[in-house]
């Protein structure tokens, strides 16, 4: 069927998931085959001749991917970091500039920083809510990429992405919006001017914390050719295993968003009101300096939420070790719900350097568990504080 105009569950569920046209499976068949057999030598079935440049089930998810960013092309991953590593080394050359958050993700941060660095890529770190700095920081002459989280990770700040995407294209850059923590299912970056949405479709695209995976949507066919030469010569593509797994979880989306933001927005509001705490940061609250913005760009306010507390580390330590319900883990955005410390965890790498994170605070990501068994687990780990 046509996906083209129909709503975001639809185009989650149906497009590229063409049903199987010998048998009838409404659920396309997972392709493991590393190569292809050819009609005669250049003779390729649909274009397949080796698992590396094409797979149907990677396909398919990428298919399914760029319909749901408002996408023309879109470009599957091994990982997060293996689709901005593809994205950097497609655009950017030794003296070229990024201009990314100042608390942008510890892993992102270190792949521009000490690996592609090495390789004379400089970047600078701004608060990227800070539009005035965002302006100061991008180099006409060298600047090619101004990379934003919104949300950003975990600080939670709010980035307005039209006026950025005026900023670097003023400038001859591209903007890159990292649309993890909100998925398409909130926000639509390249609806907003954005040029580059990049995914850990480990995150809420696959939902359910048993596949790491990473992506790529453009509407721009040049970049997009780019980007597909650096994905076929470099390599590091899904397997199709994970590409089948990540479009499983892509079908349920939308209904887990809504879940997410329900239970997120119910937590937030209790912790606030707790005396032990000295700051929720979650953009769903009207106190958040970003609310207004984040309810404009997006659909509901999404399933993280940072927490900070008066008694410091060892508080924020005690709770996030505390736990019954929520797992202390690695990750976000899978059903069940977890708990970060992230100066120790996902942002150790940016430990002693400007993008460091407060040691008061936790990060949680709010699964679909019922949200009165969430607040009555932080409730008694919050009791720990003082015990």
């Amino acid at each position: 069927m046509s996906t083209n105009n129909a709503g975001f569950n639809t185009r989650a569920v149906h497009a590229g998931q063409a049903f199987e046209p010998r048998t009838g499976a409404v659920v396309p068949p997972l392709h493991f085959s590393s190569t292809y057999a050819q009609d005669g030598i250049g003779g390729l079935r649909d274009g397949y001749e080796y698992g590396r440049g094409g797979n149907p089930t990677r396909d398919a998810l990428q298919e399914q991917l760029a319909a749901l960013e408002g996408g023309t092309h879109a470009f599957s991953f091994s990982s997060g970091l293996a689709a901005e590593d593809s994205l950097i080394r497609a655009v950017a050359r030794s003296g070229d500039h990024i201009v990314l958050g100042n608390d942008a993700y510890g892993g992102t941060y270190r792949l521009i920083n000490r690996v592609l660095g090495e390789w004379g890529i400089g970047n600078t770190p701004v608060d990227m809510s800070n539009l005035e700095a965002v302006s100061a920081a991008v180099d006409e002459n060298k600047t090619r990429i101004v990379w934003v989280e919104t949300p950003s990770n975990p600080m939670m700040k709010i980035t307005d992405i039209e006026a950025l995407a005026k900023i670097a294209h003023d400038a001859g850059a591209l903007l890159v919006v990292d649309n993890t923590f909100a998925s398409p299912y909130l926000q639509t970056p390249l609806a907003l001017g954005a040029d580059v949405v990049v995914h850990s479709t480990t995150k809420y695209i696959g939902g359910h914390s048993d596949v790491v995976g990473g992506a790529i949507v453009v509407k721009d066919a040049e970049l997009a050719e780019k980007i597909g030469f650096v994905q076929f010569a470099v390599g590091a593509v899904s397997g199709p295993m994970d590409a089948f797994l990540t479009t499983r979880g892509l079908k349920t989306l939308g209904v887990r968003m809504d879940r997410h933001s329900e239970n997120a927005q119910a937590v937030a509001e209790w912790l606030q009101g707790r005396p032990e705490v000295e700051a929720v940061l979650y953009p769903g609250l009207p106190s958040h300096p970003g609310h207004e913005l984040a309810a404009k760009q997006m659909k509901k306010f999404g399933g993280m939420i940072s927490v900070q507390f008066k008694g410091g580390e060892a508080a924020a330590r005690k709770v996030a070790e505390s736990t019954t319900v929520f797992t202390l883990a690695e990750s976000l955005g899978g059903i069940e719900s977890l708990m970060n410390y992230p100066s120790e965890m996902t942002h150790a790498s940016v430990k002693g350097t400007e993008l460091a994170v407060p040691v008061n605070l936790i990060r949680l990501s709010c699964g679909i568990e019922d949200v009165e068994d969430l607040i009555a687990d932080l409730a008694q780990a919050i009791s720990n504080i003082s015990g």
